[in-house]
C-alpha cells in the first residue's frame, strides 16, 4: 500500500522553535530568569509541534514540506516518517531537562558567557531536528554541517587552551570528513541515479555496481564521523572539555545521534537493506563497527577521568547501532533504531551524574571518588541505573533494544557476530560497576564513613533522577519506539 503523504508545515515551526529562540535570549541575556524562561519556553513549544506530527506518522503518514528549490529537481525539504519522528522525540524531550540541568550546573559555578551558550544550545536543537526531518541527502548535508558549526562554540566555551584544542580537533574531523567523503559521495549518487530523495528501498539498486556501492557505503559511514567510527573517533573524547550539560545532550545525544542516525537513514533510504543484502555488502561494516565496540570499551577501562570513559564507553555503543544496521535483518535494524532511544536516556543519566558529582564535590576523577555514595546517594543510585542501561540489563530499556541487537546477529544468518555485543557488554560491567562498587561499599580519605548526604543542587538532581526514571519506564513501556522503529523498517 503506497504510503500518504501530506504537506505540513509542522516540521518547519518544530525547527524554528529553537532557531528564533536566540533572539530573545539574547535580548533577555542581562536577566538570568527571564533567559532561562525563554529557553524552556523554546524547549516546550518545539516538543509540542513535535508532538502533534506524531498521530498522523503512527498512522503510517509521511509529513512533508519543502522550503525552497536551489536547483531544480533537488529541493531543500522536510519529510516526517517513523524514524524521523523517534529521532526528534528524543533530542526534543532531553532539551528540556538539559536545560532545566544547565540552570543547576552553570549558576553554582558561575560559569562564564551563559547566555551565548543558551543561544548556540537553541542553535544546535534546530539542526539536530533538521537533520532528524531531511526528506533527501541534500538537506541533510546542510543541517548536519549546521550542527557542527552551532556546537563548536559549546565545545570551546571555557575559552582555554584545552578547550581551543578539543574545538580545533572537533572542527577538523567532522568537516574534514563530512566535506571530504560525505559531500563527493552525495555527488556521485545524484550523478548516477539523478536524485537524491529518501525513498522505501533506496534509489541506487541497479544504479551503481558492486564495488562503487561498497565504496560509496564506506565513504558515508566514514564521512559522518559524529557517529565515532575508528579511526575518526578522535573528535568525541576531546569534545570533553565541554561543560557537562553539552556533553550531555549534545554528546551523548544530539551530535554523535545525529551521526548513527545519518547512518541508517543512509543504509536503508539511499541503498535499502534489499540491495545491500543481495550486493552482501554489510558484512565489511560489520567488522568495522565491530572493531570500534571492542577496542573503545578496552580504552575506557583505562580511564580515570570519568568524563573520558564515559566517552570511549559512547563511542562503542554508537557502533552498536552501526553493527546492528550492517546486518540488514529486520529485528536488528529496528534493534539499532530504539537503541538510539534507549542508550541516550542511559547514557545521559551517567553524564548528568558525572556533571553533578563535579559541581557538589569538584571531583572529575574515579580514583578521587571512592566512598562517594556515601555523600551523593541518589546520584550514585541513578548512576547504576544508567549503567545497567547501557550494559543492557534488566529493568531498563537497554535490555530490549540489546536483545533485539543479539537475535539479529543469527536472524541475519551470521550468529557469530553476536559474539561482539556479548564481550562488548562484560567490559560495559568491568569499566562501570566498579564505580558504583566503590562508591557505595569502600572508604576513601575523601568521604569516609562520617561523611554526610550533600547533593548537587536540585536543578541537577532532578533531571538525572527523572531520566534515570526513564531508562526504566522505557523497559515496561517499549511500545512506542519499537513502533516507530518498525514503521522505518516496512519502508525500507
Amino acid at each position: 500500500m503506497d504510503t500518504l503523504v501530506m504537506t505540513s508545515q509542522l516540521p518547519l515551526y518544530a525547527v524554528l522553535a529553537s532557531a528564533l529562540a536566540p533572539i530573545p535570549l539574547i535580548l533577555a541575556g542581562r536577566n538570568p530568569n527571564m533567559r532561562e524562561a525563554v529557553t524552556f519556553a523554546a524547549g516546550f513549544l518545539k516538543l509540542w509541534f513535535v508532538m502533534k506530527m506524531l498521530p498522523p506518522v503512527l498512522e503510517g503518514k509521511v509529513l512533508e514540506y519543502t522550503l525552497f528549490e536551489p536547483v531544480a529537481g533537488l529541493p531543500v525539504q522536510f519529510r516526517v516518517d517513523g524514524m524521523s519522528m523517534l529521532f526528534a522525540l528524543v533530542a526534543s524531550s532531553l532539551w528540556i531537562l538539559t536545560s532545566a540541568y544547565a540552570i543547576g550546573y552553570m549558576r553554582p559555578l558561575k560559569e562564564h558567557a551563559q547566555t551565548r551558550f543558551y543561544v548556540f544550545f537553541a542553535f544546535s536543537l534546530s539542526a539536530t531536528l533538521g537533520v532528524a526531518f531531511a526528506g533527501n541527502l541534500l538537506t541533510l548535508y546542510v543541517f548536519y554541517e549546521l550542527l557542527s558549526m552551532s556546537t563548536y562554540p559549546l565545545v570551546t566555551h571555557h575559552q582555554d587552551a584545552e578547550a581551543r584544542g578539543g574545538g580545533r580537533r572537533y572542527l577538523t574531523y567532522l568537516l574534514a570528513t563530512s566535506v571530504g567523503l560525505v559531500l563527493p559521495a552525495m555527488l556521485f549518487c545524484y550523478l548516477k541515479s539523478g536524485d537524491m530523495t529518501f525513498a522505501a528501498g533506496g534509489f541506487l539498486a541497479g544504479k551503481v555496481t558492486p564495488t562503487e556501492a561498497l565504496v560509496l557505503l564506506l565513504m558515508f559511514v566514514f564521512g559522518f564521523a559524529k557517529a565515532g567510527v575508528m579511526p575518526f573517533h578522535g573528535w568525541l573524547p576531546g569534545a570533553m572539555v565541554a561543560p557537562t550539560p553539552v556533553s550531555a545532550l549534545l554528546h551523548a545525544v544530539a551530535v554523535v545521534k545525529v551521526g548513527v542516525f545519518c547512518i541508517l537513514r543512509v543504509v536503508t533510504g539511499v541503498f535499502g537493506l534489499d540491495f545491500l543484502e543481495q550486493l552482501d555488502l554489510g558484512l565489511v561494516v560489520s567488522f568495522i563497527a565491530g572493531f570500534t565496540v571492542i577496542c573503545s570499551s578496552l580504552i575506557a577501562l583505562s580511564q580515570d577521568n570519568l568524563k573520558r570513559r564515559l566517552a570511549f564507553s559512547t563511542v562503542g555503543q554508537l557502533s552498536y547501532i552501526i553493527l546492528g544496521a550492517s546486518l540488514l535483518s529486520d529485528l536488528a535494524v529496528k534493534g539499532s533504531m530504539a537503541h538510539i532511544a534507549m542508550h541516550a536516556f542511559g547514557k545521559i543519566t551517567l553524564f548528568f551524574c558525572a556533571g553533578a558529582i563535579y559541581v557538589a564535590t569538584k571531583k572529575k576523577y574515579i580514583s578521587d571518588m571512592v566512598g562517594i555514595g556515601r555523600r551523593m546517594p541518589i546520584t550514585m543510585v541513578c548512576f547504576l541505573i544508567g549503567s545497567m542501561s547501557v550494559m543492557g540489563l534488566p529493568p531498563t530499556g537497554g535490555l530490549i533494544s540489546k536483545l533485539h541487537l543479539l537475535l539479529g546477529a543469527p536472524d541475519s544468518g551470521r550468529w557469530w557476530l553476536m559474539l561482539f555485543y556479548v564481550v562488548s557488554t562484560l567490559l560495559n560491567g568491568a569499566y562501570l560497576l566498579p564505580i558504583v562498587f566503590r562508591a557505595f561499599f569502600k572508604t576513601g580519605k575523601h568521604f569516609d564513613a562520617g561523611t554526610e548526604v550533600q547533593e548537587a543542587p536540585m536543578f541537577c538532581l532532578v533531571p538525572l533522577t527523572l531520566t534515570a526514571i526513564g531508562s526504566i519506564l522505557l523497559f515496561f513501556f517499549p511500545h512506542l519506539v519499537f513502533e516507530l522503529a518498525s514503521l522505518m523498517v516496512e519502508g525500507s
